[in-house]
């Protein structure tokens, strides 16, 4: 299912994210811009030693990437030709600005692709892996924040995709794109 705004078109998709057909893929790093397992983990081992070299120069520059902000590294041997790394939030109990700071990662990342005039990206799932944020409550922070980030007028990406790793996942954001987008708005 697709959503058409002004500017962007929004879709989702059940995949594998390093084989998104995309000028940029997001990771869901931690704040050490360390690798590890997951989504990190597979954007990792996909894209080699220039994402590492890259993270490492962060690292001893700004000493990391905080959680909802976002950086940019080359994409090394992946199709896509960069990699923004963002840093979602660790779930607690919700009333921690868990939702501000995911919602964060979405805009941080939105504004840094449009700083380097990148025409489409591509979204996993953020912080609902091993951070445990729970995906129907993630899945309308993200979609939330990426329509609003588009409605405020921001120059984005003229293709955005989400690129959802299993079916359960899929089906919360599918469930979330209906309530957040007007049908008005979205095609099939």
């Amino acid at each position: 299912m697709a959503t058409e705004t002004p500017q962007s078109d929004v879709s989702l998709t059940q995949g594998d994210i390093t084989k998104a057909q995309v000028d940029t893929i997001v990771n869901a790093a931690n704040s050490q811009l360390i690798g590890g397992g997951g989504v990190d983990g597979a954007i990792r081992r996909a894209g080699g030693d220039a994402i590492e070299q890259a993270c490492a120069e962060i690292r001893k520059r700004d000493g990391g990437c905080p959680t909802g902000k976002a950086v940019i590294t080359p994409g090394g041997n992946l199709q896509a030709q960069y990699v923004i790394h963002t840093v979602g939030p660790v779930w607690d109990d919700g009333n921690s600005g868990e939702p501000e700071l995911l919602a964060s990662c979405y805009r941080e990342s939105l504004r840094l692709a449009a700083d380097n005039g990148i025409q489409s990206i591509a979204f996993p799932s953020i912080s609902t892996g091993i951070y445990g944020y729970p995906i129907e409550k993630a899945a309308v922070v993200a979609l939330t924040a990426v329509n609003d980030f588009i409605k405020e007028g921001n120059i984005a990406p003229k293709k955005i995709q989400f690129v959802l790793f299993d079916e359960a996942t899929h089906k919360h954001y599918m469930d979330a794109l209906s309530t957040v987008f007007p049908k008005s708005e979205t095609t099939h």
